[in-house]
């Protein structure tokens, strides 16, 4: 097969074209979130949180966990961190098909003196996944892999709400 160069044209048009039209239409890759600040406090969370180890993952570089609220520029206090699993659907017979997984975040961000930054918010994200008992591990696998991802999910949700914050903070009063 030899390649002509009306084909490395045609190709090299087709790819720009593409690109064009991405960018037209408001894509982009996802970037981490701008926060308003470097020294952050992560309390209220049980010990080896996994939602807690998520939001870890998602920090930026330019973020620093630290442990005291007192060295933080904001503390994050986790009111509560749940996980639900629920039966979604079921046949006449009683066996599952399937099953709804629910992650709920309660938070608050107070300033390092204790005085609240960002009140009491919720954030909440359900999927349903199917079930089939004959596939009980892959299903489980499946399950534990779901999960992660609503996790990061809920991470970088909770990051972008934290850089708004931080953006209708800098703002001039008009």
């Amino acid at each position: 097969m030899t390649i002509t160069r009306r084909t490395l044209l045609l190709a090299a048009l087709g790819s720009s074209a593409l690109a064009a039209s991405l960018a037209g239409c408001g894509f982009a890759l996802r970037r981490p979130a701008d926060l308003p600040f470097s020294k952050l406090a992560i309390s209220g969370f049980k010990p080896n949180s996994p939602m807690a180890e998520a939001l870890r993952q998602s920090l930026p570089r330019s973020v620093t966990v630290v442990a005291s609220p007192k060295d933080a520029d904001v503390v994050l206090l986790a009111i509560e961190d749940r996980f639900d699993k629920t039966v979604a659907a079921s046949t006449a017979a009683g066996q599952v098909r399937e099953f709804r997984l629910r992650l709920t975040l309660r938070f608050r961000l107070d300033r390092p003196d204790g005085s609240p930054q960002l009140p009491e918010t919720q954030l909440e994200l359900t999927r349903d996944m199917s079930y089939n008992e004959t596939a009980a591990l892959a299903k489980q696998v499946e399950e534990a892999g779901l999960v992660r991802e609503m996790r990061m999910d809920l991470a970088q949700q909770l990051l972008q709400m934290l850089a708004a914050t931080g953006q209708a903070a800098s703002r001039p009063a008009s």
